[in-house]
């Protein structure tokens, strides 16, 4: 990495010359910088990353001609692809964003705490910032079937789902049902990566495999028994949230 040493060389692409400007003036400002290139348009943008080495792309979505995130499928196939931070005014490509593995998700106007926010992520993704570091260790939950108490691991863990004060943890060999309600969980387990998709549904983060959004409803679809895969719902008021945890992104 280029920042190892002299800061990251930065690439910004965005095809409106004062956001361009602005980028460029408050990246080159972060100490965590050396270098910043900029593009006005995502085919310039690609002629420079295969000509030149970048630590990541700043870039925005909605462009003419090859759009960014064009542009994001295009880097997916690199050998080594660099981290992409997507910097737009419209929310709405969020989980697009998602699923090309983007670090972050700036709206604009771009507030300097929130693009450095950005850049401590392209430094953690660059580093390998030891997720194992802060990772929260496994805990296993006693669950009782036919007089026998067995443990099931908390990452074995694919969604839980209320059933009045009880809660049935699914996995993807089967379900246990725990005496536990579900209000609990969401608390005590939202260090584990847990997150509430619906008022009686939880997700583990962890095994989400894809996000879908038909027609303004969004499902997420993790591990069914054996080689299937279940679909959940999320609902409408929680959908935000659940973006915000998938893209990393602070709370405003």
């Amino acid at each position: 990495m280029n920042g190892a040493t002299s800061g990251l060389r930065v690439l910004v692409v965005d095809d409106e010359r004062p956001a361009l400007d602005e980028l460029e003036y408050l990246l080159s400002g972060d100490p965590r910088v050396g270098e910043v290139l900029t593009c006005g348009s995502a085919t310039d943008g690609l002629r420079v990353l295969r000509e030149t080495d970048v630590d990541c792309v700043f870039l925005d979505v909605q462009m003419p001609g090859l759009t960014g995130l064009e542009l994001a499928e295009v880097l997916g196939r690199f050998r080594t692809p660099p981290p992409i931070v997507f910097v737009t005014a419209h929310e709405s490509h969020a989980v697009d964003a998602f699923e090309l593995q983007a670090v972050d998700y700036v709206l604009k106007p771009v507030r300097a705490e929130r693009l450095a926010e950005a850049v401590r992520r392209v430094s953690q993704s660059l580093d390998g910032e030891d997720r194992a570091a802060t990772a929260v260790p496994d805990v296993q939950i006693p669950v009782e079937r036919g007089g026998v108490t067995r443990f099931v691991g908390r990452s074995e863990v694919t969604h839980v789902e209320a059933q009045g004060d009880y809660a049935r943890l699914h996995t993807a060999t089967g379900s246990h049902l725990v005496r536990v309600p579900l209000s609990t969980l969401a608390e005590d387990w939202q260090a584990g990566g847990f997150v509430r998709i619906h008022r009686s549904m939880l997700v583990a983060i962890a095994h989400v495999r894809e996000v879908r959004m038909d027609g303004g409803r969004c499902t997420v679809v993790v591990p069914g028994p054996g080689t299937s895969e279940v679909e959940l719902a999320v609902s409408r008021r929680n959908t935000r949230e659940l973006r915000d945890v998938l893209l990393g992104r602070s709370a405003p």
